[in-house]
């Protein structure tokens, strides 16, 4: 019977070789050299395993630097943290909380939604969605679902906002003749009354209507 062989582990502990090893030339196909090889990836592995975990632990970001790559304040972060939209990935050995790169995303999402116009409690709502969806696609659905909403509201205030953009640029251009006022001759016309009376009897506007953002200056009395 063959003698049995104990291998060594690069930079672990001995453990016996599964089987009987031959001694060279006797025919065994598992020789000393190849049971070797077939151990030492183990070790090669338990060795990528800390590396990574090194590269995970470099990666990893204090609330300070989160804050400070996502243009928030730490007050802030530990907010989304209190009410559940975001988790610290672990604690240092000072208990620092450490986050991951993803939670700059989503910081960024949160900050996206809010100026969707969206509260801290419309987002925990959407979150809670996609976590208790049953699988990926009915949460995907569930999230399509309301952004289709949000796109609504967005194109509506998109459309208030241009007229009232046309009614700035309307009031900028009625204004700009007013340059054209001699104001000598309004107070000889008007006296020491009110400006908003020479205005409103301006006879540089006569076929123009006055755009409401002027009207208003003018309208309800004046002291």
């Amino acid at each position: 019977m063959p003698e049995l062989h104990r291998l060594p582990i690069l930079g672990g502990r001995t453990a016996p070789v599964s089987r009987a090893v031959a001694e060279p030339g006797q025919g065994d196909p598992l020789s000393v050299a190849g049971a070797a090889a077939a151990v030492a990836p183990i070790a090669y592995l338990d060795d990528g395993r800390a590396h990574r975990e090194e590269a995970q632990r470099e990666e990893l970001l204090q609330v300070g630097d989160l804050a400070r790559e996502c243009g928030k304040t730490v007050r802030a972060i530990h907010h989304y943290e209190a009410v559940g939209l975001l988790k610290p990935h672990t604690r240092s050995k000072g208990r620092y909380r450490l986050y991951g790169r993803d939670a700059i995303a989503r910081v960024r999402w949160i900050h996206k939604l809010h100026e969707l116009g969206m509260t801290l409690t419309d987002i925990q709502e959407i979150l809670a969605l996609w976590e208790r969806a049953p699988s990926a696609p009915d949460g995907m659905r569930e999230i399509r679902a309301v952004y289709h909403q949000r796109l609504a509201a967005v194109r509506e205030q998109l459309e208030r906002l241009t007229l009232l953009e046309r009614e700035l640029f309307a009031s900028l251009r009625y204004l700009d003749t007013c340059d054209t006022c001699d104001p000598n001759l309004l107070t000889a016309r008007f006296g020491d009354a009110h400006h908003a009376d020479a205005c409103s009897s301006c006879t540089h506007h006569v076929e123009e209507p006055e755009p409401e953002l002027v009207a208003g200056l003018h309208a309800g009395g004046h002291t």
